[in-house]
């Protein structure tokens, strides 16, 4: 069989490019004479400019910016010359890369959990940083990007940051840390110039800024946010009125509100994990696949909102090539998980007997789960 291995990263414990080997690995180990390919996936959040710069080649760009608790961390984008062909839009990029010194565009990647990630915060610290956690440090990743650079991309996902994008817009308009709350952009003192640079949103999922499903009451438990603090997380994002005329558009609840502060800014909207199915190849690599397994760490309703399992297992469909999930922890219902496209979801935490185990022995459970996995399906 043609095996096409395309997860996300499995937050926490393994990168998507980590993932893949693993899962490729014990499938191997089950079935040696399939043909496995390995294409690790990102759908804005960790990973994005790691699977873009794969895919893509470009130059990786460093700089030390504000973290979320206000400590500076290196943090890097993806710059990339693309190819002028004719019919592109000017918010789009083509997957085909030109020489430097040719005719095209300057396009950037840059993501924003580089530098307002969980990943960035101790798990001791979020119950108190949950309603401090500034994005200041993503706008100054957009000023460095805007020097050179007529697109930038700015992949959403894997924030510790429910600001709604206060802490970049201060960075955008010079103004100090401590004016992150009350940053106004309705003046133009000190903003960066962004004319002639289009800014697009790779959002990893589809939630609005506010309510249910919003960027408080929806991730801000995730972020160590007790009920009283997501509460009063929602009022501070409804309160910013520069959110207001954008606070129901998909995508705008995105890390922690951060999509909203971009599309305040006319920034477009796409899907992340769209975007990177285009620009890594995915479909040429569907075209040769007879089965295909994705995954990510957690495969639950959010998932079916614009993730990436929902992008490959959607490709998937359109070639009617079955699609499998491998999941650190699965809470989809069957029959969700099918209108989805996924034929079956496979649990690592449960095979191996706890998540503490997944998660400690990250590799070695992933592996041995593949390898189940490869039996079930190789025929």
């Amino acid at each position: 069989m043609r095996v096409l291995i395309a997860p996300d990263c499995f937050g926490g414990t393994l990168t998507a490019r980590e993932a893949a080997d693993a899962i490729a690995t014990g499938w191997r180990e089950a079935k040696p004479d399939d043909v496995v390919t390995q294409r690790p996936l990102a759908d804005g959040g960790p990973g994005f400019v790691d699977v873009l710069h794969a895919a893509l080649n470009g130059d990786i760009r460093y700089i030390t910016v504000t973290g979320p608790l206000g400590e500076p961390v290196e943090a890097r984008w993806l710059s990339v010359h693309t190819a002028s062909l004719d019919g592109d839009s000017p918010d789009s990029a083509s997957p085909v890369v030109d020489s430097p010194n040719a005719g095209g565009r300057r396009v950037a990647y840059i993501e924003s959990a580089e530098a307002c990630g969980l990943h960035l915060i101790p798990a001791e610290l979020r119950p108190q940083s949950c309603e401090t956690a500034t994005t200041r440090g993503v706008g100054e990743l957009i000023r460095a990007a805007a020097v050179d650079n007529d697109v930038i991309y700015i992949g959403l996902g894997g924030s510790g940051t429910t600001d709604g994008g206060a802490g970049m817009l201060a960075a955008l308009s010079g103004a100090s840390a401590h004016d992150d709350a009350v940053v106004d952009t309705d003046t133009d003192d000190g903003v960066v110039d962004l004319t002639g640079t289009s800014l697009v949103v790779a959002s990893d999922v589809e939630n609005p800024l506010l309510g249910p499903h919003g960027a408080a009451r929806t991730f801000g438990p995730q972020k160590g946010a007790s009920p009283e603090a997501v509460e009063r997380l929602e009022a501070k994002l409804a309160a910013m009125d520069v959110l207001k005329p954008v606070a129901d558009i998909s995508g705008a609840g995105a890390a922690g509100g951060l999509g909203a502060a971009l599309l305040s800014l006319g920034a477009t909207v796409t899907s992340g994990a769209g975007l990177v199915r285009e620009l890594t190849g995915l479909d040429a690599a569907l075209d040769d696949a007879d089965v295909v397994v994705t995954g990510e760490g957690s495969f639950d309703w959010q998932s079916l909102r614009g993730k990436l399992i929902t992008a490959v297992a959607s490709g998937a469909a359109e070639r009617g090539i079955p699609c499998v999930a491998v999941a650190g922890q699965v809470s989809v219902g069957r029959r969700e998980m099918g209108a989805a496209g996924v034929q079956e979801a496979y649990s690592v935490s449960e095979h191996v007997g706890s998540v503490q185990k997944a998660m400690a022995e990250a590799r070695a459970s992933l592996v041995e789960t593949a390898r189940h996995v490869a039996n079930q399906w190789s025929r």
